[in-house]
């Protein structure tokens, strides 16, 4: 079993004890009326549309979501939340040094050993989700998962859902695909977009990612037979039967967006597997990215 595999099959306990703790970190974590932004990179940025949709759509203020190099220094903020697995990213530290003393900032980690733990005011350490994989799965989902239990929009049949999502075969003939397109609608946008990318940095297929009802306009075309369309969350009407009519197949997310995820998690190893490729040793990709000076 590889790293990945591993890990991503280890995600309902981690949710289960993310929600469990939740409550813990009720002071560090945003505020109802907080004006928010999320920032991260690669898979911690997706995490951030998510919750940030979330958040947003939960009522609990305005919150935007920021890759950590896009930053907007001019827009004020009363707390800017940084996700980083590893504590090491370039980017990340560069935005809590510049924020220091002016924005409070709460950093969301795995490893406390890590100069994250200075560079934040405040610091949520999520060791038990902790990886040693390239490609992340556990740790991007806990800390999603974090952050629905601190809004209240956890349950247990999420957990429940991720496990039918581990033990249910794939649909047929999905592995053989030559393209996937993921779809979200609201928070979910966050979730296609991180689903595109588990595909691509694994097994390095042609994916995309986009708002479900964006894909009419324009993307759909790509759509044909041996190419996948798979919807996180709940369709826009008649999108299913457009893309059947196309000849694509048509994967509905039956279960809970997060656990949809999981399932695009391990279409990314299978494909992988059957390309003969190691998601452990994604290509051009490291654990961290650290800039030289």
């Amino acid at each position: 079993m590889t790293h990945v595999e591993d890990e991503l099959t280890s995600q309902p306990e981690c949710w289960t004890r993310a929600a469990a703790e939740a409550g813990q970190h009720g002071g560090v974590l945003p505020a109802p009326g907080e004006r928010v932004a999320i920032v991260g990179c690669g898979t911690s940025y997706f995490m951030a549309q998510a919750a940030a949709g979330l958040r947003e759509g939960a009522g609990q203020g305005v919150t935007d979501a920021f890759a950590a190099s896009e930053f907007p220094y001019g827009r004020p903020y009363d707390r800017v939340v940084a996700l980083t697995r590893s504590g090491t990213t370039t980017e990340v530290l560069e935005l809590l040094g510049r924020l220091k003393g002016r924005t409070r900032t709460t950093a969301v980690t795995a490893d406390p050993g890590t100069p994250v733990m200075a560079a934040a005011d405040d610091v949520v350490v999520l060791n038990f989700a902790d990886e040693r994989s390239v490609v992340q799965t556990r740790f991007a989902t806990t800390a999603l998962t974090l952050f629905r239990a601190h809004l209240g929009l956890h349950a247990d049949s999420v957990v429940a859902d991720a496990r039918t999502a581990l033990a249910a075969p794939l649909p047929e003939g999905l592995v053989d695909c030559t393209q996937f397109t993921f779809l979200g609608r609201g928070w979910t946008v966050g979730l296609a977009n991180e689903a595109g990318l588990k595909m691509r940095e694994a097994s390095l297929s042609w994916t995309e990612a986009y708002p479900a009802m964006e894909y009419r306009h324009g993307p759909i075309s790509i759509t044909t037979q041996g190419t996948a369309t798979w919807m996180l969350g709940e369709p826009p009407e008649g999108l299913a039967e457009q893309v059947r009519a196309t000849g694509g197949l048509w994967v509905a997310g039956g279960l809970d967006p997060l656990a949809e995820l999981v399932r695009a998690q391990r279409l990314a190893v299978a494909v992988a597997a059957a390309r003969g490729l190691d998601p452990d040793r994604p290509r051009h990709l490291t654990r961290s990215v650290i800039l030289a000076d």
